[in-house]
């Protein structure tokens, strides 16, 4: 068997095993999709080719002798340019990080994927220090929408999801502290995971600064791919687990307990995106589960704010000192004008001037949040819930993120709500896998989370697939799809 563009990682890697393709080959194929398409979706930004094909060679040498290098020998790959890989320092979409000495140490991740065999041969875009839900910057310029030009792919890791939606990509390595994973996925028409917190180590990972030994609060490291399989492969050699020999009982959705979570105080919902929910909720049902509206008993609003204390404290660090100063400056005004709304400049002004004791406060707060997820999670297998409440929208970079707004159904809301929805698995440390569940009346994808218990991973990964099988799974552009 011949693997072509869409075919899927495992089976490109089953190629190579029997013979029918050789990692050179496949290298090449990915190497002429991304000349060919690239220039319209600059998805991919950087690239080192002699060293890609070199390796690819040195793995067929290897499977020649009969000797396999790990589970990902001779795959292909892209990584976000938020980790930092040998010859191709992480940049992060930052002109301060453009000119990084070029040999640096690989981050721990791409450490596991080049131990497992995967060709590591170009860089993805991402926002300015990945701080957007749109994917664009002055060092490496826009990525759009391979569904749509004129429209995002998301963000942060938006490089990824366009480079795995057009077939430049079978596999990416990505991040998510707000929703930069499942955004891209949900916009793009593909699959991420984000783990629990914690589970793959953070450490060459972009940013914090360069060389930074820290694992940054709330921010995970995943996968993104154009199936769930796929993301349980990675997954395993991220984690250095050995991937589980797969009980047909463990991927049924029969008797599964899955909540049905779409409506929510103070969360915008469009048509499309809530009519993907309940096409997921249709899945589920098919497979025999039970099913039903439920969610953790945490209000809304309270889930937002206890996520954005955290989130946009964190985030602050990233800012220039200079920014920083001001805003330290400003906060007793801040203090004084700050109301109920989330998305509030003097709000997210306070947020970015925390304290310790500001933090420990929310953190308490969060440790509050944690104890009902996992009292909920005793009861339920899963929730379904909607990713945004928007499918993929125009570019606008006008401005900084409070100038900007969101359209729902013709409603302007404010641009920063797309953290809603994404709000309670990234608070509660959660794992969650965002899958395609059909298209918009515009014909663009889009997706839903699939959320579980912390730790239980695989539990989420399995039930995602399960899901996945109902609902139909990745359908190329149709632009691409003859390519």
């Amino acid at each position: 068997m011949q693997p072509d563009l869409f075919t899927s990682a495992r089976d490109k890697i089953a190629a190579i095993r029997d013979g029918h393709v050789t990692a050179r080959k496949l290298l090449e194929d990915s190497l002429l999709q991304f000349r060919r398409i690239n220039p319209d979706i600059n998805a991919v930004i950087r690239t080192d080719l002699d060293t890609a094909r070199k390796h690819a060679t040195r793995l067929d040498e290897l499977a020649a002798a009969g000797e396999w290098m790990g589970p990902l020998h001779g795959l292909p790959i892209t990584v976000k340019d938020t980790f930092d890989v040998d010859g191709m320092p992480a940049s992060a979409g930052a002109e301060k990080y453009a000119r990084r000495a070029p040999h640096t140490r690989d981050a721990y991740a791409v450490e596991r994927l080049k131990s497992a065999g995967a060709v590591i041969w170009g860089k993805s875009n991402t926002p300015y220090l990945a701080g957007d839900n749109q994917t664009f910057n002055t060092l490496h310029g826009i990525t759009n929408n391979p569904y749509n030009p004129a429209l995002t792919p998301g963000g942060s890791s938006g490089g990824s999801a366009a480079a795995i939606a057009s077939g430049i990509s079978a596999l990416e390595l990505g991040s998510d502290i707000g929703g930069s994973l499942r955004l891209p996925a949900h916009f793009c028409g593909v699959c991420a995971l984000k783990p629990s917190y914690g589970r793959i180590s953070q450490i060459g990972h972009v940013p914090p600064e360069p060389g930074a030994l820290f694992e940054r609060q709330l921010n995970v490291v995943g996968p993104l791919a154009r199936n769930v399989a796929d993301l349980k492969l990675a997954f395993s050699v991220l984690t250095n687990e050995v991937p589980i020999e797969q009980d047909p009982v463990s991927t049924s959705l029969r008797s599964r307990r899955i909540a049905i979570w779409s409506e929510e105080e103070g969360f915008s919902l469009s048509a499309d995106c809530a009519q993907a929910v309940e096409r997921a909720a249709q899945a589920a049902r098919k497979g025999e589960a039970s099913v039903a509206k439920a969610k953790p008993d945490i209000a809304g609003p309270h889930l937002l704010d206890v996520y954005l204390r955290l989130v946009v404290a964190v985030l602050s660090e990233d800012m220039p000192a200079s920014t920083r100063r001001f805003l330290s400056m400003y906060r007793p005004i801040a203090k004084l004008i700050a109301d109920e709304k989330p998305f509030s400049r003097a709000k997210w002004s306070l947020y970015a001037t925390s304290r310790y004791r500001d933090w420990v406060e929310a953190n308490e707060m969060r440790a509050k949040l944690l104890v009902i997820a996992e009292r909920f999670f005793r009861s339920w297998d899963a929730i379904i819930a909607p990713v945004c409440a928007v499918s993929a929208f125009p570019h606008d970079h006008r401005g900084g993120l409070f100038n900007r707004r969101m359209i729902v159904d013709g409603r302007k809301e404010p641009y920063v709500s797309y953290l809603s929805w994404i709000s309670l698995a990234s608070a509660c440390n959660l794992p969650a896998v965002v899958i395609p569940a059909g298209r918009t009346s515009d014909g663009m994808p889009v997706g839903v989370q699939v959320i579980g218990a912390h730790g239980q991973d695989q539990k989420v990964l399995d039930i995602a697939e399960a899901l996945e099988a109902n609902l139909g799974g990745f359908t190329p552009p149709k632009n691409l799809q003859s390519v």
